[in-house]
């Protein structure tokens, strides 16, 4: 029963304060969110430290950027889970065994290179995302909110790496 707010309204009971809780539906598309964001910050790392060639350092720092987007942006959806009395599952071996990112090449990769396989990391994480997002929102539009934000960012990340390799 759900309480109102005119006067004399009756009080709720503690069973109507109980919270909203995510159905195993709405938790799985969130864990496949967060594992994949796990993963594009892992990646973005990896690409980070193994990039060579001309305008190295600029895409360097930048891979920091998507980096750190991508983190901030995993441990919001993390977050998000536990509030919604779920858990997220951000193990090595799990984000290893569910993502759906391509997998990143070893070793020195060229500028050029690595501006492609990012780009590509950050339009797959993207996909995930509106894979997602309808049934997200069905259930729970505070979540949409956030993943919103989330594709903004990506897409903003994505053109600005792929802008390296473009030329009029």
């Amino acid at each position: 029963m759900a309480a109102s707010s005119a006067p004399g309204a009756s009080r709720r009971s503690e069973s109507d304060a109980a919270g909203f809780a995510a159905s195993a539906q709405l938790s799985r598309a969130l864990q496949q969110i967060v594992v994949d964001l796990v993963e594009l910050h892992l990646q973005g790392k990896q690409a980070h430290w193994n990039v060579v060639g001309h305008n190295f350092r600029d895409l360097h720092l930048q891979l920091d950027q998507v980096v750190d987007d991508a983190r901030e942006s995993a441990d919001t959806i993390a977050e998000r889970m536990r509030a919604l009395a779920t858990w997220p599952d951000g193990r090595s071996d799990t984000v290893a065994a569910t993502t759906t990112l391509p997998a990143f090449p070893e070793g020195e990769q060229s500028v050029s290179a690595v501006v492609d396989l990012v780009t590509a990391r950050l339009r797959a994480t993207v996909d995930t995302l509106r894979t997602h997002h309808d049934q997200v929102d069905s259930e729970d539009p505070s979540t949409a909110d956030l993943l919103h934000a989330i594709i903004d960012s990506l897409e903003k990340h994505a053109w600005m790496v792929s802008a390296e390799n473009r030329s009029v």
